[in-house]
């Protein structure tokens, strides 16, 4: 079988299983299974792939029609410019939280001590330190498995931060922070089985999964924040679409002030943001 012929057989298997980006997806998973780019596809396309790729493209396109995540099976995601590995036990970086990130470091200067709860593959935190300068993370995820993602990608982008296990804040054991920042589980739990099958057959429930309402965890955040948080510091949430009032309420009603909700790029509300009173 050419190069050609295996992909367009993959991008008709994916298309039956109803992958949306078919075209794009078995192109990955041959440039992957063939350590080949596309140059060398179009040079070489209608010569015959080697049999050991063709085993393995096999393997992988059928994996993805079974509506295993792409990422899954590539074991990386971009998110921020910046490539991290993933896998089952943390959720998949989306383009959407880069909000989150982007609105952290309009607030971030030198000295300060960020925390990210809720850190999973820890791209929020790792994007954060990035691209600032003089600053300390430390994230904390409930899954240990999560963590030790977290520390593979700091490690692979070269970032000095601090990952521990802690089931919200039982076990952060540091002094106050100057700042924040969490995407914890915000599903209802009604809903996760609604959801495509890639997100409820595969990404961690415990890390969808934001109980009756989806508001479970922003309640737990914001009752402890005067306890973690420095007077006058920074507590930033990524939120559902139809979650902006009901969060920025609760802020309010916790004291916080400058209270507001960041819209995505998509125009849905994506962060909220606010300051504890103090300094």
């Amino acid at each position: 079988m050419t190069y050609r012929e295996a992909l367009g057989q993959g991008e008709k298997l994916l298309n039956g299983a109803g992958i949306v980006d078919a075209k794009n997806d078995a192109w990955l998973l041959l440039a992957m299974a063939g350590r080949i780019d596309h140059t060398f596809y179009y040079m070489h396309m209608d010569e015959e792939m080697p049999e050991d790729a063709q085993h393995e493209f096999d393997a992988l396109i059928n994996k993805r029609s079974e509506r295993v995540p792409l990422q899954y099976i590539t074991g990386e995601q971009e998110f921020m410019g910046i490539t991290f590995h993933v896998n089952s036990s943390v959720l998949i970086p989306r383009q959407d939280t880069e909000t989150l990130v982007e609105e952290a470091l309009k607030l971030v200067h030198p000295g300060m001590k960020i925390m990210d709860m809720c850190t999973g593959s820890g791209c929020v935190l790792i994007s954060i330190l990035k691209n600032a300068h003089g600053v300390e993370g430390f994230g904390y995820d409930i899954s240990k498995q999560a963590i030790n993602v977290a520390k593979e990608n700091a490690k692979l982008n070269d970032v000095a931060a601090d990952f521990e296990r802690s089931d919200l804040f039982d076990d952060v054991m540091e002094e106050q922070f100057d700042m924040l920042v969490s995407n914890p589980p915000y599903i209802r739990s009604e809903e996760i089985a609604t959801l495509m099958p890639e997100v409820t057959d595969f990404e961690p429930h415990e890390a969808l999964d934001g109980k009756e309402d989806g508001l479970y965890f922003y309640r737990k955040l914001i009752a402890g924040c005067p306890e973690f948080v420095k007077p006058g510091g920074y507590v930033l949430f990524e939120i559902g679409y139809d979650q902006g009032e009901d969060v920025s309420s609760m802020m309010k009603d916790a004291g916080f002030l400058e209270v507001a909700v960041v819209k995505d790029l998509a125009h849905h509300d994506r962060v909220v943001l606010g300051k504890l009173p103090g300094e």
